[in-house]
């Protein structure tokens, strides 16, 4: 065994001294400690007289993995094979376990070969470790079970990094899209948009939220075409992952509904049109129908005089009673022509009073057919609103020829119709007023609801329509009791440029 004295020369000892590691040296034959650093000697809490005589047990944990034997081997594995690493729990002369990462290493000396052992506290370190290890494990989990699919991609589009759940919604290995170009697995009009958005996020643009139109392999769910929604934000992760971080999801049975509801509004942007044309039909054959049978009598009677009266201002007068008529009937037909060319399919700038006043004509022709009193109540403020004003029109006469209607089935009793505009606040409101039976029990909230009629042959659609066309203005539309009798139907558009006009629904859009 070297002697102790001989180990360490005065100059490599101030050496140890000043290392912050700890260091055992042991006799390579016995295992024996024969000395320990200053840095050893503390952590431990033995001087080095102390030290010398301890064996595994003395100084080290009572777990099974450090037993005596285990360290004898540890330690010859070192002596036979030059080094050996270990992890072992060295314990403190006050009880105290030193979780410790153990390097031996053989070491030939001129007085016989030592096996010095360097050793540091891993505590903290392991600690840290099983930390790391939970997270990313906790990590890995959500990121399989995202429903968002996230790659990371290079100036060129180029995929750097794909998520579990990215190759599950793009029915891909992970692994195998790395290196690919993405925008491979976008439609054409995607591809470019994808383009637009790698140059400006690579100039630090601000992220971005877009939709892309994928061609995913069939299988995958929802046939070839599939659409996502994506956000996208440059990343760069300490020089590690750099690149466009894409996270997206399948919102493809959410632009299904909105290509539904698209066909919806220009379903019922039709109908509408198709009911005002076929109310001014009606409108037009009534009217009509009577200054033509006028001059139709007007010129027979003429005719008829030219053989028995010699005087022919008696055929003037006939003749001029006549061309009357059908003056009137093309005076009829000229404001049915105007109607109809303002059918453009767009919003403009008008005013309700202007709207109403055009409905008038149409409302006291069906008025007088049966024979029932109109009271027209016009603000005289502006009333500025952005529609589509056959739209508006259309409702308007669909409320009142339904008051009318109404009207008509209580002959023996007097009373009227009112048609009042007025400004409320930040609103242009319309309000029809009948004074017929007024709104039935039965109708439990469902007027506006496309089933609900008063009528006997009437189908319901006219009410279902206009809270339709007043909604997608941006509008509301109610009915309740009038006093002391009937129904008062009301609508509110919102006046241009008042908070909140110009977010309002559009005409054209999805319904509400």
């Amino acid at each position: 065994m070297p002697a102790t004295a001989d180990l360490v020369c005065p100059d490599l000892a101030r050496l140890f001294e000043a290392v912050d590691h700890c260091v055992l040296v042991h006799d390579a034959r016995t295992k024996d400690i024969l000395w320990a650093n200053p840095a050893a000697r503390t952590a431990l809490g033995f001087t080095l007289d102390e030290l010398k005589p301890l064996k595994a047990p003395d100084m080290s944990s009572n777990a099974a993995q450090y037993a005596r034997h285990i360290g004898v081997a540890w330690l010859q594995r070192a002596a036979d094979e030059g080094r050996s690493r270990i992890e072992w729990c060295y314990r403190s002369k006050t009880g105290t376990d030193i979780l410790s990462e153990a390097l031996a290493k053989r070491v030939e000396l001129s007085v016989g070969p030592v096996v010095m052992v360097q050793f540091r506290d891993i505590a903290e370190e392991k600690a840290t470790r099983r930390d790391l290890t939970r997270t990313e494990a906790r990590l890995q989990a959500f990121l399989r079970n995202l429903d968002e699919g996230i790659v990371v991609l290079d100036d060129d589009g180029r995929i750097v990094f794909a998520g579990e759940s990215a190759g599950i919604l793009l029915d891909r290995d992970p692994d195998a899209m790395l290196g690919t170009d993405f925008t491979e697995f976008l439609a054409a009009d995607s591809s470019a948009v994808l383009r637009d958005v790698l140059k400006d996020t690579s100039r630090g643009g601000r992220p971005t939220d877009t939709r892309y139109r994928l061609s995913v392999p069939d299988g995958a769910g929802g046939g070839p075409d599939r659409w996502f929604a994506a956000r996208c934000q440059y990343i760069d992760i300490e020089n590690d992952l750099r690149g466009l971080l894409l996270l997206f999801h399948d919102i493809t049975d959410t632009v299904h509904t909105e290509e539904e509801h698209r066909r919806d509004a220009q379903y019922l942007n039709h109908l509408a049109r198709y009911n005002a044309m076929g109310d001014m039909a009606m409108a037009i054959a009534h009217e009509v129908s009577q200054p033509i049978a006028a001059a139709h009598n007007f010129v027979a009677g003429a005719l008829g005089r030219i053989d028995d009266t010699p005087e022919p201002g008696s055929l003037r007068w006939g003749l001029d009673h006549a061309t009357r008529q059908l003056e009137r009937a093309t005076t009829i037909l000229s404001s049915l022509r105007a109607y109809v060319v303002r059918l453009e399919d767009a919003k403009q700038s008008a005013d309700v009073n202007d709207i109403v006043a055009d409905c008038a004509y149409f409302v006291d022709v069906r008025a007088r057919a049966h024979q029932i009193a109109v009271r027209w109540e016009r603000t005289a403020a502006d009333l500025p609103v952005s529609c589509e004003k056959v739209l508006i029109g259309q409702v308007v006469m669909n409320l009142a020829f339904n008051a009318l209607e109404e009207m008509a089935r209580w002959p023996d009793e007097p009373g009227q119709v009112t048609i009042a505009t007025r400004r409320d606040a930040d609103c242009a409101e319309v309000e029809v007023r009948d004074t017929g039976g007024g709104l039935p029990a039965s109708s439990d909230g469902r007027i506006f609801d496309g089933v609900f009629t008063s009528k006997g042959n009437g189908h319901g659609i006219g009410l279902a329509l206009s809270h339709r066309i007043i909604t997608r203005h941006g509008g509301e539309i109610e009915a309740f009791p009038n006093s002391p009798r009937g129904t008062v139907f009301r609508f509110r558009l919102p006046l241009r440029g008042a908070a909140g006009a110009a977010g309002s629904g559009d005409a054209g859009g999805s319904g509400s």
